[in-house]
């Protein structure tokens, strides 16, 4: 898929949100990625997480992880397309963490998945999680990279970072965004109300 086909679903589905929004990350944005929106629909997933899958290829990997609640949809599905153990990991106290049973084995390669990245901080979490448990992140892959390609994420064993779009979207802090200044209510439509991701 192009980056004009993928930008299209969002728009076909309503996925594209206008308005004034407070990001995960606590930015402030007059654009917003309603992911769930798109994957909603089984035909669009199977399409925008083959596209992911297709890059990263198979037989590289021995399991994909991503960050709840926005990438377990993703991750299971790469995971499905590539036929690979699919993980996820959740907050609890406001802390990211690996749960449920779930683990990881040292040397394991790892794909971490997500939906949109801002600023990274939940792939970055992720990222640690997988280090500290003795994995190798082999690969960071998501549907959505708002900051147009300007977010880095550090990847092993020869490993890389794809996104099925790039935008750069432009975001402010609180203190400084032309939103909040003008009076437009804030809306929160993402899964955490704050915090970094």
């Amino acid at each position: 898929m192009n980056q004009t086909e993928v930008l299209s679903i969002f728009k076909q589905t309503g996925a594209l949100l206008e308005g004034h929004f407070q990001l995960t990350s606590g930015l402030h944005s007059s654009q917003y990625f309603q992911c769930a929106k798109v994957l909603q629909y089984p035909s669009h997933a199977e399409l925008l997480c083959g596209t992911i899958a297709a890059h990263f290829g198979k037989g590289r990997f021995d399991a994909v992880i991503a960050p709840a609640l926005g990438g377990i949809v993703v991750g299971q599905e790469v995971g499905r397309q590539l036929g690979l153990r699919t993980m996820f990991t959740e907050r609890k106290d406001g802390i990211m963490q690996l749960r449920r049973g779930f683990d990881i084995a040292k040397s394991e390669r790892v794909l971490v998945c997500e939906d949109v990245v801002t600023t990274g901080g939940s792939v970055h979490e992720v990222i640690k999680i997988v280090k500290e448990k003795g994995g190798l992140v082999a690969g960071v892959g998501y549907i959505v990279d708002r900051s147009g390609g300007t977010v880095k994420f550090e990847t092993e064993a020869g490993g890389s970072q794809f996104a099925t779009l790039y935008m750069e979207v432009v975001a402010y802090k609180q203190d400084v965004c032309p939103m909040c200044k003008q009076g437009i209510p804030v809306t929160k439509p993402g899964s955490r109300s704050n915090a970094a991701a």
